[in-house]
């Protein structure tokens, strides 16, 4: 199905990388953007082949070869804590603009579960998201700033906390102590199940759709984060028995479109 296919993705980071490598196995042209001709050589590397791609408020520079693709991935998150947000935006929109330049048709932009705020309740592509942090705020501008154009089909992928290789959350809180809501759900997806979402959105070609994307386990803070510690021959953390602000991802799409099932679906 992917043999052939021509993937360009905008944002070679840890997931970008990994799914670049992985569609290249299964026979897509993958082309990957890079800041740097450093960045470039490492790309090269992973047989990627790679584009400098600058778009910011001081500078725009690409080559339109980027952009002649069959699905265009974005996968640039905010760098809220650096205070990008303005800048973001101002990136989405040339970005946009040069896909309507290029005549790209299918867009697949990565985004986050964190445009829900944890409301203490269940939440999927239905219900409304209300931010309430200046990364999720930004994330929910980006999506609307492409559910606004027409002239190409944008899916929408929000990604729960993010584990996987180079990743291990037994360090998030290992040895710490006095953890607050340490009963409260947690959200997770891996990379496998990041990369194997991915790809079954080209498969199907689910264009135009939204997709939450978290695992279907929801265990405790606490149970968690002890045993990954513990996995990983660290100190085990101490968190609070309680019950504070919360929410449990889900989707409603992810099967009923995909028929996905995920890979790693039991998190302890």
């Amino acid at each position: 199905m992917l043999q052939g296919t021509n993937i360009s993705i905008l944002g070679c980071g840890w997931y970008g990388r990994a799914l670049a490598k992985a569609l290249i196995k299964k026979g897509a042209r993958v082309k990957g953007s890079a800041t740097s001709p450093e960045k470039m050589e490492a790309l090269a590397v992973e047989s990627i082949k790679p584009y400098l791609v600058i778009f910011s408020p001081d500078e725009e520079h690409y080559d339109p070869a980027f952009f002649d693709c069959d699905v265009l991935f974005i996968a640039i998150p905010p760098k809220s804590r650096s205070g990008e947000g303005a800048n973001f935006i101002y990136k989405i929109q040339g970005i946009i603009s040069a896909i309507k330049q290029h005549e790209v048709q299918h867009v697949v932009f990565i985004s986050s579960t964190g445009v829900y705020a944890d409301l203490n309740l269940e939440v999927d592509e239905l219900s409304n998201p209300q931010p309430n942090t200046e990364s999720g705020e930004i994330l929910l501008t980006a999506e609307d700033l492409f559910r606004a154009e027409t002239s190409f089909k944008t899916t929408i992928i929000r990604f729960a906390g993010l584990i996987g290789p180079g990743r291990d959350p037994g360090r998030f809180f290992a040895g710490k102590t006095n953890i607050p809501n340490g009963n409260a759900p947690v959200n997770l997806i891996h990379l496998d199940d990041c990369i194997g979402l991915s790809i079954a959105i080209i498969d199907k070609k689910a264009y135009g759709y939204l997709f939450n994307a978290c695992s279907p386990d929801h265990p405790t803070r606490s149970a968690f984060y002890t045993r990954a510690s513990v996995n990983s021959d660290l100190l085990e953390p101490q968190f609070i028995p309680e019950l504070k602000e919360w929410k449990i991802v889900k989707s409603i799409h992810v099967d009923a479109v995909l028929g996905y099932q995920y890979k790693v679906s039991k998190l302890i």
